[in-house]
């Protein structure tokens, strides 16, 4: 049996201003989130990357490639309802950042953690006002509560577009740091990309690639990628 989806039923796709931010249009209709909340949003250019979603489905309507629609609706129905929550929880990310958990062999990897996730964690103390403090192993030892209070003060004042956003930076990361520098454009998107699975790299160069592995990093790539374009349009 074929899936059932939901056919075109529009024209024209348009954006509108309002007193408080953008609408996108079909036919003159404001678009609705899946809660039934207005598809408002706050900047003109993420309104047109919706409005160019819409306006390039064609017989069915494919969310699967509506990704600005679909984080603008979870900024709306969920981000915004529960800030303060989602708020911490990756602020609390801090606590046990990827960068700071650091392997004691082999040799080569090591260096290479120092020499990729140095910058990020220096960038941060310069930047953000505060700094994270590498261990070596894996069992959790805690950070500073004051330097975590710091960067989770930041994380609150985010607004719910922003915070939709930065959850996939920071949780296809693995980091709150890198999740930060990704935001602010520390470095390349691809490039902080990369940093992050400065592990799995290595591996697949001692061990040779992962079929399904590099499939669902593909998958991961363009989800964090996408996060930082919705970010740079809130």
């Amino acid at each position: 049996m074929s899936e059932w989806k939901q056919k075109r039923f529009w024209k024209d796709v348009s954006v509108a201003e309002t007193e408080t931010g953008f609408l996108v249009e079909l036919d003159g209709r404001r678009v609705k989130t899946p809660a039934k909340a207005p598809l408002e949003v706050p900047t003109a250019k993420m309104a047109r990357a919706i409005a160019a979603e819409w306006d390039a489905q064609e017989e069915g309507i494919n969310p699967e490639a509506m990704p600005f629609t679909r984080s603008a609706n979870a900024a709306i129905d969920k981000v915004r309802h529960q800030h303060a929550e989602v708020a911490q929880m990756l602020a609390d990310y801090g606590d046990s950042d990827l960068l700071c958990y650091r392997a004691d062999n082999p040799e080569g990897l090591t260096l290479r953690q120092a020499e990729q996730w140095n910058p990020p964690l220096e960038w941060a103390e310069s930047v953000l006002g505060a700094r994270l403090q590498p261990r070596t192993g894996v069992l959790h030892q805690p950070q500073d509560k004051a330097e975590l209070e710091k960067l989770s003060a930041q994380v609150h004042a985010l607004t719910e577009f922003q915070l939709a956003a930065f959850h996939d930076l920071v949780s296809i990361s693995g980091s709150l740091i890198l999740g930060f520098a990704a935001a602010q454009g520390w470095r390349k998107p691809e490039e902080i990309w990369l940093i992050s699975r400065l592990d799995e790299i290595w591996q697949e160069e001692q061990w040779g690639p992962d079929e399904e592995a590099l499939v669902a990093a593909a998958a991961k790539r363009g989800a964090f990628l996408h996060a930082k374009a919705f970010f740079d349009a809130s």
